[in-house]
């Protein structure tokens, strides 16, 4: 997506290259700069946003890792935290680290929990170590020692060390990665941290090669999972922070067209070509959340993947995606993914060697796209190759391909509703409440059925959904987050040391920003003998009576989540948690017009609300005008995607373009 002048001047959508995901960007950049007539010395800033970190741990494709630990910590990765996801499965199968116990190395040291050193550092343990690495030819080290987030000291000069002999070998640090408390949490984010770094350190390295090359010389800047920006180098010393780079754009789309619509609270749906997730956006802002977890060996139950305790914003994955895989499960009933079919071969109906159904394939059969204007008309799609893979696929169930079709979609549209529905009941929302934002190039395909299936009345279609990523990028802020654990009671807190170490976190993200900034505070809180904490916002600072400030905004927070608060019960603080971000971007969305009537004709659509196929109208998106009122049946096309309007609908675009639907 380009702009100019803080307006949107040209949007250019191609299919991911997975050998290589430089080669598609760089495409992408090429066709923006011809169809925007621009030269590349014309732009000014690029902003760019990646899944590489996350496909690299769920394809387990990173470097050769090692860990250097306390003596006697050795087996943290794979103790993990005794959680077990399925109580009653005796053969439970979690991830294996990331790192193999043959390259979990300990070290001799001892710091206590209030930072006092027991047993100083064996230095010349670890140049032992960096011998051994050199035979194991390793390519990254993490370092976890015991209650380093409190004491560093160790941490640094292992790091020192490492970095005379093993000149080359990126080391990643937790008291620089992650300074917090819980010894797995914290191993397991900087062992992810260093698995990725090389990788993500050659990707950056070619990305800033090829875009030279087509002669754009404009910084880089990246998406951080938080939805703010950080430089390369950012990118390159914390790779974990990537994580959720591309999904966070779509939430902080969502969070900007829903404020143009006037709609502050929301339900952000993004539904791509691989998963769906979902995002509550509450005044305008997406929550956060302080832990992530990624390669799940069970998709949707949490402890079965690798936890990063990194900030993100708080999105579920809810569901597949446009390329997921249906199939009949050992009890013969019909699944959807987590299998895709990608964008090699792709769908069947993509023509590329692709043999089994998919959700897009399923969308194709049941009329709501067009096989003639798929992505503009650049894929025409093969209608008789997809109902062919959807027939073998319903032939177990007795269905023919188009009942097969109907199955599909049920299942997809039923498990995103479900987890969406659970996601905000387990933050205390009710979902009723808010507005569906649909973006991805499957989102406003799907929304309808989600939005009738959750009780919503009110569905925002931002333009150019299948892009909404990448706009979501181009509102987002420079910004990034600091912690530092320091735990003690409410009662004992040496306020004078807290105020320190928030002005150094402070101070650290201006000097990382590189300009003025603003400053929120954050600290997580619990009451005495609970395991977590939850995270309490604080504004800008502290005030003249932090106490009481601390104290407030945690029992309406607890209120908040759990209806109560227990009586007579300590409260003690955990992490100090600091974001410091710069002036978003000035966006400005101008509704273009193209001329000629809106309405291209009828085609034949599946009805959820009919049960059966209807005559739907057909509209042409770009040629919509304020006064056009679109009532469902309908299907509303744009190069990006499609909306898709049930019985009961009413549609209609503002000013921007943006297309909003009232459920009835």
């Amino acid at each position: 997506m380009l702009l100019r002048d803080g307006a949107v001047r040209a949007i250019a959508k191609t299919l991911t290259t997975p050998h290589d995901p430089s080669v598609g960007v760089v495409r992408g950049l090429r066709e923006l700069l011809e169809s925007a007539g621009a030269e590349p010395g014309e732009i000014t800033e690029l902003v760019h946003g990646t899944t590489l970190v996350a496909n690299s741990l769920i394809e387990r494709k990173g470097a050769t890792t090692a860990l250097i630990t306390t003596r006697g910590f050795r087996d943290v990765l794979a103790m993990r935290r005794e959680h077990r996801y399925d109580i009653y499965d005796l053969f439970l199968q979690l991830p294996e680290p990331l790192v193999p116990r043959r390259r979990r190395w300990e070290v001799t040291e001892r710091v206590l929990a209030d930072g006092t050193v027991e047993v100083p550092l064996k230095t010349d343990e670890v140049r032992r170590i960096a011998r051994a690495a050199r035979r194991e030819k390793v390519e990254s080290i993490a370092i976890v020692l015991l209650h380093s987030y409190r004491h560093p000291g160790h941490e640094q000069a292992i790091e020192e060390i490492l970095l005379r002999e093993l000149p080359g070998v990126p080391i990643s640090t937790s008291y620089s990665v992650m300074p917090e408390l819980g010894e797995y949490v914290r191993t397991s984010t900087t062992v992810a941290n260093a698995y990725v770094r090389p990788l993500v350190d050659r990707y950056l390295d070619r990305l800033a090669d090829e875009v030279r090359a087509i002669g754009i010389r404009a910084p880089i800047r990246l998406m951080l999972s938080t939805g703010g920006l950080a430089s390369v180098d950012v990118g390159r010393r914390f790779p974990v922070r990537l994580c959720e780079s591309g999904p966070a754009g779509g939430a902080l789309s969502a969070a900007f067209f829903g404020s143009l619509s006037g709609e502050r609270d929301l339900l952000a749906f993004d539904m791509g070509g691989t998963t769906a997730k979902a995002c509550l956006i509450e005044g305008g802002r997406p929550l956060l959340a302080r832990e992530q977890e990624v390669a799940r060996v069970n998709r949707f139950a949490k402890e079965s993947g690798l936890p990063l305790r990194v900030p993100v914003i708080d999105l579920i994955e809810i569901g597949a995606g446009g390329g997921s895989i249906a199939h009949v499960d050992q009890f013969g009933l019909p699944r959807v993914g987590p299998d895709s079919a990608g964008a090699e071969p792709g769908p069947a109906s993509y023509g590329r060697g692709g043999i089994h159904p998919t959700v897009t394939d399923a969308d194709l059969v049941l009329g709501y796209l067009d096989p003639r204007f798929f992505l503009g008309g650049q894929l025409q799609l093969d209608v008789a190759a997809a109902a062919e893979a959807l027939r073998r696929f319903g032939a177990a169930q007795g269905l023919d391909h188009e009942a097969a079709a109907v199955a599909v979609q049920q299942v997809v549209d039923e498990n995103m509703a479900g987890a969406a529905r659970i996601h905000s009941i387990e933050r205390g929302r009710d979902v009723r409440n808010f507005t569906l934002v649909a973006t991805g190039g499957a989102g406003p395909v799907h929304a309808w059925s989600v939005a009738r299936k959750l009780g919503l009345k009110r569905i925002v279609y931002p333009p150019g959904a299948g892009v909404a990523s990448a706009l979501g990028m181009l509102t987002a802020p420079p910004a990034f987050d600091f912690a530092r654990s320091l735990p003690t009671a409410l009662l004992s807190v040496d306020w004078t040391a807290v105020r320190a170490a928030l002005r150094a976190m402070v101070e650290a993200g201006r000097r990382e920003l590189g300009r003025a900034a603003h400053t929120t505070l954050a600290v997580d809180v619990r009451y005495r003998g609970q395991g977590e904490g939850i995270t309490v916002e604080l504004g800008p600072g502290l005030g003249r009576h932090p106490a009481q400030q601390v104290t407030e905004a945690f029992e309406s927070g607890y209120v908040r989540l759990y209806g109560r608060k227990p009586p007579d019960v300590s409260i003690e603080l955990l992490t100090w948690r600091v974001r410091v971000a710069g002036d978003a971007p000035g966006l400005r969305i101008t509704g273009s017009r193209l001329a000629g009537p809106a309405l291209k004709g009828k085609r034949r659509v599946w009805s959820n609300e009919k049960h059966a196929f209807v005559q739907a109208s057909i509209w042409d998106r770009y040629r919509l005008s304020v006064t056009d009122v679109i009532e469902g049946p309908a299907i509303v096309e744009e190069r990006e995607s499609a909306v898709v309007i049930d019985v009961g609908g009413r549609g209609k675009v503002d000013g921007q373009g943006v297309l909003k639907v009232e459920v009835r």
